[in-house]
């Protein structure tokens, strides 16, 4: 199994566009030590042709134009995209499917919530049936006794783990999260049994998902912000990192003590946003994570989980 980081940062990216924050400010003007990052998405393959896009963020057409596998050019018209997995209906998780409509019909799997508010409150999937009958639905199981497969990866076993995560601000369950809002991914290669668990909104980790992360050799896991209120100290919003679906790294109970008690050979922070102290690779944070044996992931990371030592 292949493993491609096409973006690691939160919604807007960073710098964000907007954005005068600390980090923002000093990385326009040359005096950061971190790395430019596009929204979050991985692509994920068991033969480095065929792809499975994991989330669609709105950078998905620089994205793809940034690793050439996505493109591997056997007909005029071409694609390594086998199919696209929403983790959740947010809009740095799925606005790039209206710069893929080009390449429609798609096949989109999606739990049936992501389904209705993105034919709803952000309704892609009636928009996009004008381009060559637009996005092919395939619900997507959440549960954890049904795993899935697909076809352009068929010796990928793939289980949705629902994650207690906001849903966005145009679904009628905003504010009021039911199983099906925001998943997880669990992946296991059937061939070298490597397991990864991807999951960039992972609010409140309760027991059903614990079991999981303990179960992943790799882990791709929330990396919104460092402090729960991060945003109010950085005075760039109101909203802590709870309110918006996010486990900080920070504190008591947070992403760092969470990794800690897990297993996994390789712990990786991904979905960084722009307000993170750890985006400065010489910051006292970063160096309480190089401590703790976490990663952070960068755009272009590449993973190549063959089971070897």
């Amino acid at each position: 199994m292949q493993l491609h980081v096409l973006g690691s940062a939160a919604g807007g990216g960073f710098p964000q566009w907007n954005c005068n924050c600390v980090n923002c400010d000093a990385m326009r003007k040359g005096s950061l030590n971190a790395r430019a990052r596009t929204q979050s998405s991985i692509a994920i393959s068991e033969d480095g042709e065929q792809w499975v896009l994991c989330n669609a963020s709105p950078d998905i057409r620089a994205q793809l134009a940034s690793f050439e596998p996505m493109q591997p050019g056997r007909n005029v018209r071409d694609t390594g995209i086998g199919t696209i997995l929403l983790m959740d209906s947010q809009v740095d998780h799925t606005t790039g499917l209206l710069s893929l409509r080009e390449g429609c019909p798609l096949d989109v799997w999606c739990t049936p919530q992501v389904h209705e508010d993105l034919s709803t409150g952000f309704p892609l999937f009636p928009m996009l049936k004008h381009w060559n009958g637009g996005l092919i639905w395939h619900e997507m199981p959440c549960t954890e006794a049904r795993s899935f497969t697909i076809p352009c990866a068929p010796s990928l076993k793939l289980t949705a783990i629902p994650l207690l995560s906001n849903a966005p601000p145009y679904s009628p369950r905003r504010d009021n999260p039911h199983p099906g809002d925001n998943v997880g991914l669990f992946i296991e290669d059937t061939r070298s049994g490597e397991t990864v668990l991807y999951a960039p909104g992972l609010g409140q980790p309760d027991d059903n998902i614990r079991a999981w992360l303990e179960r992943a050799d790799t882990l791709l896991v929330d990396g919104t912000v460092w402090h729960d209120d991060e945003m109010l100290r950085r005075e760039v919003g109101t909203k802590t990192g709870q309110e918006m679906g996010h486990l900080a790294q920070s504190g008591k109970g947070g992403m760092i003590e969470l990794l800690d008690s897990l297993p996994a050979k390789r712990k990786i922070l991904i979905h960084i946003n722009n307000t993170n102290p750890i985006l400065d690779e010489d910051s006292p944070e970063r160096a309480v994570l190089d401590r703790h044996g976490i990663e952070v992931a960068w755009d272009g990371m590449h993973l190549d989980l063959s089971g070897a030592s």
